[in-house]
């Protein structure tokens, strides 16, 4: 407990200040000396979800030689050229029988259907002709050598597991920071934003939920202070309140570079830094919590995991978007008609939280946008 607390007997509330911090700088502030996690390795099956590390780029080319890709009969096109139902041609020999994902025999450049090839005793004749290629994959036509299959920075997903299995890699480097994420006990006893957040880090980081025997700094202190970690996030107990003390007891623990943003939703979210962690300092309230989540946590993560740039989705707007100066403001969308209509901004409702498609952020410096401008907005699907 601060000394004086201690001494007067009078719980002391947070404060903000006069001037909030603008966004931008906060988020300087509180990435300053961060860089990517070393890489980890982890099953196929454990790193979907995960943001891939380096991955060798294959020596050989898969497949290494040809293969059939269907049951079928081995052939040369060239031997079989014209044939037909109607010009059966014989072949001299007998022909070799394959099965999909067989080495291709030498000679061979194509695989017939078990129908097109006629057998009467030891003779074969071929009812159809077949160009090079058919039926078959060639070497190199799944991955040239020298080429790696998923990019560093990429989140791997089912399609790259499909892949990576397929020519035989069973563990993947991935970038997995830890995050702890401290839920600050509610008067009310609700979890939601914590359990949200929870969520969203888990997309690409390993998360350790916390929750705090009370509300006073005390109890705050001794959450803050378990465990090492990459990023520690703490929800509620951040805003004006005689019960909330969430600031005060990080800044027993290390520093508090800002309490209060210019940010809406979020205003009272604040940045601090004990040692070398960044610690984000999430409101309880549910919109302000996925503001803080779109703004610093997912920044956090993605330096943490040295993500690859996202992309944005340009539309025009349907409707304008008005914003107050000085504050950056989080706008939610619905696409319509090829446009992004808005649907809140500032104060997000939880009807528009849900059933919104993306989202962006109107800088503090802007009074928004006209009804028609082409802005970029980020999909809401990209978080959990």
């Amino acid at each position: 407990m601060p000394h004086n607390e201690r001494s007067s007997g009078v719980k002391m509330t947070q404060r903000l200040p006069a001037v909030l911090t603008p966004l931008d700088v906060a988020l300087r502030l509180l990435l300053d000396g961060v860089g990517p996690v070393e890489p980890i390795g982890l099953s196929l099956a454990d790193s979907v979800g995960g943001i891939a590390a380096e991955v060798a780029p294959l020596r050989t080319a898969h497949p290494a030689f040809s293969i059939a890709v269907a049951d079928g009969w081995a052939m040369r096109a060239r031997d079989i050229a014209g044939a037909s139902s109607y010009s059966p041609q014989p072949l001299p020999a007998s022909p070799i029988w394959v099965e999909a994902g067989d080495q291709l025999p030498e000679h061979c450049d194509c695989v017939l259907d078990a129908d097109l090839v006629e057998q009467t005793g030891p003779m074969f004749q071929v009812l159809a002709e077949a160009v090079p290629g058919h039926g078959i994959r060639r070497a190199g036509d799944d991955v040239a050598a020298g080429r790696s299959i998923i990019s560093p920075g990429r989140q791997v997903n089912a399609r790259d597991r499909l892949a990576l299995h397929a020519i035989g890699l069973d563990r993947i480097q991935i970038r997995s920071p830890r995050v702890c994420v401290i839920d600050v006990t509610s008067t009310d006893g609700s979890a939601a934003s914590s359990q949200f957040i929870m969520e969203f880090v888990k997309v690409g980081a390993r998360a350790v939920g916390v929750q705090t025997k009370g509300r006073d700094a005390a109890s705050i202190f001794a959450a803050v202070g378990e465990g090492a970690y990459d990023l520690l996030i703490t929800v509620g107990g951040t805003g004006l309140g005689r019960s909330d003390a969430t600031v005060q007891a990080l800044a027993a623990h290390g520093i508090v570079l800002a309490h209060g943003l210019a940010l809406q939703p979020g205003r009272t979210a604040a940045v601090a830094k004990i040692g070398t962690t960044p610690v984000i300092a999430a409101p309880g309230a549910p919109d302000q919590a996925l503001a803080v989540c779109l703004m610093l946590v997912q920044p956090a993560l993605d330096m943490l995991t040295a993500r690859l740039r996202r992309q944005a989705i340009v539309r025009p707007l349907a409707r304008k978007v008005s914003s107050s100066v000085g504050v950056a403001e989080i706008v939610l969308l619905e696409a319509l008609d090829d446009k992004w209509m808005p649907v809140a901004a500032g104060q997000l409702s939880l009807d528009a939280i849900v059933r919104s498609h993306a989202w962006l952020v109107v800088p503090g410096d802007s009074e928004g946008y006209a009804a028609g401008t082409a802005i970029g907005a980020f999909p809401l699907r990209d978080m959990t």
